[in-house]
């Protein structure tokens, strides 16, 4: 069983950054890929970003690519979403998300893909 734990969130100005982190207790993210989802209010939870703990390949949903940048930090054992130039539509409920993939090309975007999930971190963008 793996848990999720994310940390990081808060309220920022417009223009602004965040870090976010998603930590595994557990055990280490090695031979999973993990994910970042969104929720803002009245909206369904969306794709944001993905990397796979080998090799640290990424992919990004269009709205955030050039601006947020998901990494891993093999010291701590987390995957980062560094967030920049942040706009108000960024406002939302973050989650982490993680599965098992031994698949060197598979980078998973739907929710249903994914097995464990994090409980969420509030991130807060003002105009």
């Amino acid at each position: 069983q793996v848990q999720l734990v994310e940390s990081g969130g808060g309220l920022v100005q417009a223009g602004g950054s965040l870090r976010l982190s998603c930590a595994a207790s557990g055990r280490t993210f090695s031979s999973y890929v993990v994910g970042w989802f969104r929720q803002a209010p009245g909206k369904e939870r969306e794709f944001v970003a993905v990397i796979r703990w080998s090799g640290g390949s990424t992919y990004y949903a269009d709205s955030v690519k050039g601006r947020f940048t998901i990494f891993r930090d093999n010291a701590k054992n987390t995957v980062d979403l560094q967030m920049n130039s942040l706009k108000p539509e960024d406002t939302a409920v973050y989650y982490c998300a993680a599965r098992y993939s031994s698949n060197s090309y598979y980078y998973p975007q739907a929710m249903k893909e994914y097995d464990y999930w994090g409980q969420g971190t509030q991130v807060t963008v003002s105009s």
